[in-house]
């Protein structure tokens, strides 16, 4: 029986942020324009939206906790192994962190990963120094498909986070805020997704209208949305630059599976909570959009996923053949 050619590692020498050196551009590919199926009769009728006032007698939770995760590409590899022409690669570090507030923001919990996401099934993984980038197969070589592999993982790692945080410090009223769209998570209890960067316009003129009338602390009427998946969504105002359009506007969307009184409760309580907690220009460039702990909480995990400069020498040294 022939023994299976030894798989290596070339380490790109280009800055991960730029592609890279050789072969076909590996890019994400530009924003599709919306195509999704939206029902805006959902909690008002479409043709009746305003601007929604929460119901100050909506019962506020004793806790509200914000997940997040950072993903950053430590280095690009090539894979040689069983193919004819090396396989791309991303050695990757991800970190997920969970806050909690309850009049004070602590940083309850963080898990750091790394990994080398290839399409290559050979690939055994990289150790550089003390550090392990065990390898995690993508569906395919192109860089949104390495990129998708990744997400998914600090997805994975998030969820987990959060269901063992809420298995040891159970409470019936908490509100789960993540970072990010909701997909993959629709199944946690209480939790919303906060969009606060916006790539596409889902709504039609009108209702977008409405969302340029909102004063901070109001809130649009829920809708559902449709792409690939389906979830329930409303636009919230947040502290605004005035002249700017959209200033301060974040998307909120939870399952679309909930009931309309428990959409109302959390789009209701989005709107108590959220504009408080809105970042400071002067801070965070990315204010007010930004809140304060989730602010707080990417500046430690960033910090936890170690210096990219050492990380890219390591794999770098791991990668070369012995002398």
């Amino acid at each position: 029986m022939t023994a299976p050619a030894p798989v290596s590692y070339t380490i790109d020498p280009w800055d991960p942020g730029y592609g890279v050196a050789f072969g076909e551009e590996l890019d994400g590919g530009a924003l599709e324009e919306s195509s999704a199926e939206l029902n805006l009769d959902l909690e008002t009728p479409g043709a009746q939206w305003r601007p929604v006032d929460p119901d100050p007698a909506v019962v506020l939770p004793g806790t509200v906790l914000f997940l997040d995760g950072v993903r950053r590409i430590d280095a690009r590899v090539w894979v040689h192994g069983t193919r004819p022409q090396p396989v791309p690669g991303i050695a990757a570090s991800f970190a997920a962190g969970l806050v909690s507030c309850d009049g004070a923001a602590r940083i309850r919990d963080v898990a750091v990963e790394r990994g080398l996401f290839t399409a290559a099934a050979e690939a055994a993984g990289i150790t550089a120094g003390r550090l392990s980038y065990p390898a995690r197969l993508a569906a395919g070589p192109a860089f949104d498909q390495l990129s998708l592999a990744l997400q998914q993982r600090l997805t994975s790692a998030e969820v987990q986070l959060a269901v063992t945080y809420r298995a040891q410090n159970p409470a019936a009223d908490d509100l789960l805020v993540i970072d990010g769209p909701l997909r993959g998570r629709t199944h946690l209890d209480r939790a919303v997704g906060y969009i606060k960067t916006h790539h596409a316009s889902y709504l039609p003129a009108e209702q977008a209208a409405v969302v340029s009338a909102l004063r901070p602390g109001q809130r649009t009427p829920a809708f559902t949305m449709g792409t690939s998946w389906r979830r329930t969504s409303w636009y919230l105002q947040l502290p605004r630059t005035s002249g700017v359009p959209w200033s301060g506007v974040v998307r909120l969307e939870c399952s679309a599976d909930l009931p309309l009184a428990e959409v109302t409760r959390l789009g209701d309580l989005t709107a108590r909570l959220l504009p408080p907690l809105a970042s400071a220009p002067h801070k965070d460039p990315r204010a007010p959009q930004n809140l304060v702990p989730i602010g707080g909480l990417e500046r430690q995990l960033r910090h936890r996923l170690g210096d990219q400069h050492v990380l890219y020498r390591a794999l770098r040294a791991a990668a070369m053949p012995a002398r």
